[in-house]
């Protein structure tokens, strides 16, 4: 078995695995199902073997109860004899049963032709008269009902003819299903059942864990803590760049102010000594 179904769940979000463990529960389950039908099948082959043993010890012991009613006859015989000859304590033993089985047969017969016929015929002539009314409407015929008629003739063979096609379809499926799932011995049955159940309990237990509200909202907020930390730490790593940055600029912006101060002092000294030349040669 991989290491995606060994049992042990890795820590994490597992939303994502939740397709493919359906599409393995999709494909495991079918031939779970027909391998049980196949132990099943040789397990009633089994039992069937058990019940005609047990028929045959039955059948032993319904022998055996005929031989105790031929003897108890043949005792009522014998004490008949007592009082009368054999043969005829024989021949009433014998007419008295005659007389019993014909009773039984007539009455029995009577009621049999009383109950003809055991179906229900007007009610399924109708039945089907209804159906095929409700599915072809007018265009329905009749005649089809009668066996005899040509029309019901036409529909036998036509329903054959659908019916050894179904049965040629069935029997290609069951080729193929053959082909696909090869009969197996009854350990070999046993066995693979027995790996098949461990890997869907694993299976099982770990689309459980896939799909526990709680197990995966525990995933999500420990992602988002761990977002946030990581947020936070880029941001104070930001703040003190940024606070490098600032401080950077302001020495180097220092540094040009004493540079610049003596030729600002310079330059103020030259347009003061301008004004008073300007002025002086005003005066003259």
């Amino acid at each position: 078995m991989s290491g995606r179904h060994s049992g042990q769940t890795r820590p994490g979000l597992r939303i994502t695995a939740l397709p493919g463990t359906l599409r393995l529960l999709a494909r495991l389950a079918p031939r779970q199902i027909n391998d049980e039908i196949a132990f099943a099948k040789i397990e009633l082959k089994r039992k069937g073997v058990q019940l005609g043993v047990a028929a045959a010890f039955f059948a032993v012991a319904l022998v055996f109860l005929v031989f105790l009613v031929i003897g108890l006859i043949v005792a009522a015989i014998m004490g008949l004899a007592t009082i009368m000859p054999a043969w005829l304590a024989a021949l009433l033993v014998s007419a008295a049963f005659l007389l019993i089985a014909l009773i039984g047969g007539l009455i029995g017969l009577g009621r049999f032709k009383k109950a003809m016929p055991l179906v229900p015929e007007e009610t399924i002539r109708g039945i089907r008269h209804d159906i095929g009314v409700a599915k072809e409407g007018s265009a329905f015929n009749p005649a089809v009902l009668d066996p005899a008629s040509p029309e019901a003739k036409a529909a036998k063979a036509a329903k054959e003819e659908a019916a050894a096609k179904a049965k040629a379809e069935k029997a290609a499926k069951a080729a193929e299903h053959d082909k696909e799932f090869p009969h197996a011995s009854e350990p070999e049955l046993a066995r693979r059942l027995g790996q098949r159940r461990q890997h869907l309990t694993e299976v099982r237990d770990e689309l459980g864990t896939e799909l526990d509200v709680k197990t995966q909202a525990r995933y999500l907020a420990a992602a988002a803590r761990d977002a946030a930390q990581q947020g936070q730490a880029m941001a104070v790593r930001g703040k003190d760049a940024a606070a490098r940055k600032l401080a950077g600029l302001s020495e180097s912006t220092g540094g040009l102010q004493d540079r610049w101060k003596p030729l600002a002092a310079l330059a103020a000294a030259g347009t003061v000594l301008a004004v008073l030349l300007r002025r002086l040669l005003r005066t003259f």
